[in-house]
This record gives C-alpha cells, structure tokens and sequence, in this order.
C-alpha cells in the first residue's frame, strides 16, 4: 500500500550502449568460471590447453569438447535474465534460445524484466535486518497531500488496544477537511464501514477488519495539506489512535462466545469418541429368548454373556409363578460350571508353580555368573594384577565392579524374597511328618549358612556403600562451601539494595516532613487571623450589649420619673396614705421589683410572652423565682398585664402583654 524505501539495497545500473557486442557461448569456448590466459597476464598469442577443470564438489570434470546439456528449470526465466544483462539469450550449448535478439540495442522486446524470485534462477535478494529504520515517504492522494513526519522523532504514543478494535480516532484535522477527503486517504488502509465527523477537528472511522486498523495507526504523525493551500484551515497534523467502540466490543464478544461454543463442541466429540461403547442392550424376557439362554449356559465359550442376561432378567423382577421352573433350570445350569471353574483354577497355580519353579532356577544360575563375575573383578583388583593396569583401565574395572554387585545384590534379594514366601506357606501336615521334618530340618540348616554368608556379603557390600557415601559427602560439603560464597555474596548485594531501598524511604519521609510543617506554619496563621477576628466580634459584641443596656436604663429612669408623678398626684389628690397602700394589689418591695421588671421584659416584647419566657429571663437574675408565684402576681395586677390567646389550632399558645399605659387611662 504504502512504499517503504529500506537504506542500503540500491538498484543496479546498466549501459545498454556501452555493451553492444553480444557474448557467444560456445562448446569450444571456457565456461564462466575459467579463466582466460590474457586474464592471467601471459602472451595472448599462445593458448593454454586444459583437459580437465575441476568440479567444485571434486568429484567429476567438465571436458570443454563435449557440449555441457546441464538442466534448465525454466528456459524463459534463463533467457530474461540474459536479456536484461544485455547478452544474446543463448543455451548452454550455443543454440539461440529466442531467434528475434537485436545485437544493436541488447535487449529483446516482449520479454518481462528479471525478477529475483523467478524459477530457474538461485538469486535471492538478502534478508532486510529487523533493526533497519523504515523511512517514510510522501502519499500523494486527489485532493490532499501527506508529508510524513521526522524521522528522529519518537513514534507517537497510543492508549492500550482494546479487544476486537476496528475503529480509531483521528484528530488534528484540517478545519476545511470533508467526509470525502477523510474517506480519500483512509480508504487505502482498508474498507471503511463508518465515519463519525466532529466539528472540533477531530473524527472516528470504523473499518470492517481488525488487521486494517494498524495500517491507519501509520499514518500517525503525518502533516497533511488540501491541495496546494498554504493556509491554517487547509493544513493539520495526523494524530492516529485506539478508539473503545461499543460495536466493536459487541463483535469481538460474539466472537469470543462463538469460538467458545465451537471449543465445547469439539470437547465433547473428542469426549465421545474415547467414551467406553455402551454394552449392547438385553433382550426383554420371553419363551423363545429363554431357551436360547439356556442353550448358551451350556455352551462354555458363551456362558459369560448368557450369565449376564440372566442376571438381568432377575433384576428385572420376571421371575413369576409360570416362569419360575425356567429360571431354576437356568441356575442349575449356571451352577453346573462352578466344578469346571474350579478345576481352571488349579491348573492356572499348578502352571504358576511351575512357572516359580523355573524362574527360581534362573535365578539362581543368574546369581551364580555374577558372583563368578565379582570374583574375576576382585581377582584383578589385587596387587599382583592391579599394577599392570593403566589408570583409566583400574578406574573402569572398579567402576564395572560397584555396578555388577549392586545389581547381584538386587536379584539376591529377590531370590531371598521368594525363599521366604515358600516358607511361609509351608502347611503344617508337611510339618507333621518325621522324615519330612528332618529334610526340613537339614533345608532349614542350609539355608541358614546361605543366609549368614549373604548377610556377610550383604554387610560388605554396605561397607563399600558407605565408603562411596563418605566421598560424596565430601565432594558435597566443597559444592556446599562454594555455594555459600555465592549466597552470602547474593545477601550483601540484597542487603545493600534493603539499604539503598531504606535511604530512598527516609529521604522520601523527610520531604513529606517539610511539606507537613509548611502545611503547620499555614494552619497556624489561619488559627490567629480566626482568633483575631473572633476578639473583634466579641468586643462589638460587648459594645452592643452597652448600648443595650444603656437604652434600658434610660427606659427604667422614664417609668420611674412617670411613676413618682403619679404618686405626687395621688398624695396631693388623696392624703390619706395608709388607705392606699391598704388596698393596693402589691403587697412587698419584692413583688414590686417583680412588677418593674416584667414591665420593662413586656415593654421590649409589644407582641407579648409566654409565662414560660418570662420565668427564664427572672431566673437568670433570682434562681429562686418560681412560675406559679409569678403568674399569681401578674394576674393580680389586671390594669398592667393583660393574658391573651394567639395561633390557631394545635398551635395556641398563652401570651401576657404590658397595658399598664391602657391602664392609667381608664383610671
């Protein structure tokens, strides 16, 4: 799709006038491989005769008087390649392959040009090197030109490929880029089944195949140009991407389910192609099928199928009143084979027996050629015969001797084995009797003088075991002080990559230190401007509490002043002070106390309070004041306080208001 030139293959040049004589081949001339006496600077006149040329695999010789009938693969890629050399397509033999050759331009028309890879010829270009840079070159398209990127650049980065990816983003299109245009160069690339154009420079294209979307990814960092406009909106810079589409995860998730149902059906082909076949069905009990199973109980060679579907039909529940006499028949006939099983039997253990027998006997021969054998080992390992021996031939007569024992001792343990599970099937009727316990007590000798000199052998044996254990060992205990070199070598470099590790940590640590005491320092800062701001407050805060009680005392001193008018009216209008003070309602400067206050409390409140309010504010000056000895006084003083209902429904509450002013009025 795309040209890629790789550095270092350059094409062969060739003058076609330069060579208008056409080179002859010919039987009486050289081959190309000899050379000529002018080649070799001697006289031109004189020729140099040679017989015989060796042949570079030295076996045969090529004569120059016979005509060389070497085979052609294919004449017509042998004659292209002549032509293209600039030679007359002539055979091996000097015949002219194609009778129409112009000497005077060397080339013959209607023949393709040589192809490395055609038949017949053994050239083959070499093989690119993997780490060979491929160099991008310039895509000229109809409407829009691309110019690849620096080559010295890095590659452009690209997110991770989601599974099943047909789509990709394109962004850093030219702001004049149409559909047609983006279709026009993606379409090299591949079928492309959808493009989702944004208005941001930018689109999504989607192609039919997977393979195809790498092919769009090498067109990442491409400059491209519409036309031959230089202009901002005509010019842009490729960025080629992995997109996540949810119809491509769709199709590679179907895919994946279908090879998964594919997997399982294959599974269970191979499963029922090595499942055991199912035994044959049995046939359903009948007169008929009946006396054919009792012929085949007779039969021997058929007795163990027709057992089996006897045993069926048991299972089955057919045994009846009326069939019950042809089953009995049946099990007497199958219990008529158990004298002949029995008699098999015998004969298999009296074979096997005599099989024992004869291995026994084997065995023992076998063991008696590998003492001989031991015993020439030996012979040749004492000093007499030992000093002749070269050192390789001591070493591998002791290496033949350990194998030899080792492999006697093993089927003397056999033998051993066999001898004891005789023994212990001895029966004791053999026991019981005279002559037969004194042939055993004789056996019972000899075998125990064998057993002693194979314990003695077994023990020996078990020496030069040990000795070969021993050396071993030391063999092992040097691999083991090398070995511990190298571990505590591999320890310090572990522990100098801990320490390196533990200095990268504390340095770390120390950083987050210094950014924590920074993060102090601010809180700090903040905590004093809040405590200064909250001094402020509370000393606005006090001024405003002044001021408030300022005002109320110049309240205080107003009731006080319209107060004391009053009275001086009442002792000017009515002298008599002890009738007054008789009849009032307020009975102690307490109460009085009482009366101003709640007077002063309801004047600020002009909407009225709740008993409960009112309390709590007397309380925060006398804790003793109670509720009922205020509700008590304020409903004695009728002309001052007033008791009215307010809200509605569940919401009703009792409110006491100040009308001492209503009050002075009406008296």
């Amino acid at each position: 799709m795309f040209l890629v030139q790789f550095a270092g293959l350059s094409p062969l040049s060739f003058d076609a006038a330069s060579s208008s004589k056409a080179l002859q081949l010919s039987s009486a001339a050289p081959p190309l491989g000899l050379e000529s006496s002018s080649e070799n600077g001697s006289d031109p006149g004189k020729k140099r005769k040679r017989a015989n040329v060796p042949a570079a695999d030295g076996g045969r010789n090529l004569s120059l008087d016979i005509p060389m009938g070497l085979p052609m693969s294919d004449p017509t890629a042998w004659a292209t390649a002549m032509n293209n050399l600039g030679m007359a397509p002539l055979g091996m033999t000097g015949q002219p392959l194609l009778p129409d050759f112009d000497p005077a331009l060397g080339v013959m028309t209607g023949i393709p040009p040589i192809n490395p890879m055609m038949p017949g010829l053994g050239i083959v270009p070499p093989p690119i090197p993997p780490d060979m840079p491929a160099v991008k070159e310039i895509i000229h398209c109809k409407s829009c030109t691309l110019f690849p990127p620096n080559p010295h650049l890095p590659p452009p980065a690209t997110r991770e490929r989601p599974p099943g990816c047909k789509t990709v983003f394109v962004g850093g299109l030219p702001e004049n880029s149409t559909e047609q245009i983006i279709m026009e160069v993606f379409e090299q690339c591949g079928e492309v089944i959808a493009i989702r154009k944004s208005k941001k420079n930018f689109c999504h294209i989607r192609f039919a195949e997977e393979f195809m979307v790498d092919k769009a990814l090498y067109l990442s960092g491409y400059r491209i140009r519409l036309g031959s406009s230089t202009d901002k909106k005509d010019t842009g810079r490729l960025h080629v991407d992995f997109a996540q589409a949810r119809d491509d995860l769709y199709e590679w998730e179907c895919k994946q389910r279908m090879l998964a149902r594919e997997e399982r059906h294959r599974r269970r082909l191979e499963e029922e192609r090595f499942r055991p076949p199912s035994p044959p069905p049995v046939v359903h009990y009948s007169d008929h099928e009946c006396s054919i199973v009792a012929e085949k109980l007779k039969d021997d060679t058929k007795f163990l199928e027709a057992i089996q579907t006897l045993l069926t039909w048991i299972e089955r529940g057919e045994v009846n009143r009326r069939t019950a006499n042809n089953f009995y028949s049946m099990i007497q006939s199958a219990n008529s084979h158990i004298r002949r099983l029995v008699n098999e039997k015998a004969a298999h253990e009296k074979e096997m027996e005599e099989a024992k027998e004869k291995f026994k006997l084997a065995l023992s021969g076998i063991l008696v050629q590998f003492e001989q054998i031991v015993a020439v080992y030996h012979s040749a390992s004492k000093q007499k015969a030992w000093d002749h021996f070269t050192k390789a031939q001591r070493k591998n007569i002791s290496v033949w001797c350990k194998q030899a024992e080792e492999i006697r001792n093993i089927h003397n343990d056999e033998l051993m084995g066999i001898r004891r599970e005789e023994e212990m099937e001895m029966s004791d009727e053999e026991i019981e009797d005279p002559s037969e316990m004194k042939e055993t007590e004789e056996s019972a000798l000899v075998s125990q003088v064998e057993a002693l000199k194979e314990e003695n052998d077994s023990l020996r044996w078990q020496l030069d075991a040990y000795r070969n254990e021993v050396e071993l060992l030391k063999q092992e205990q040097g691999k083991a002080s090398r070995d511990e070199d190298t571990t505590k070598e591999q320890q310090m470099k572990l522990l100098q990559q801990a320490l390196q590790g533990m200095q990268k940590h504390l340095l770390k640590i120390q950083d987050e230190y210094k950014k924590r005491e920074a993060e102090l320092e601010k809180v700090r800062e903040d905590k004093l401007k809040i405590e200064t701001l909250l001094e402020n407050l509370k000393e606005q805060q006090s001024i405003a509490d002044e001021e408030d009680k300022e005002r109320d005392a110049v309240d205080c001193q107003g009731n006080e002043s319209s107060a004391s008018r009053v009275c001086v009216c009442s002792q000017e209008k009515d002298r008599p002070v002890e009738k007054t003070l008789s009849n009032s309602p307020v009975k102690s400067e307490r109460e009085v106390l009482l009366v101003g206050i709640i007077s002063t409390f309801l004047h600020v409140h002009p909407f009225g309070a709740s008993i409960e309010y009112i309390c709590s504010y007397l309380q925060r000056l006398d804790s003793k004041i109670c509720t009922a000895e205020v509700e008590v006084l304020m409903t004695r003083l009728q002309n001052t306080f007033r008791q009215e209902l307010s809200g509605v429904g569940a919401s009703l509450e009792k409110r006491w208001k100040f009308c001492g002013f209503d009050g002075l009025k009406m008296t």
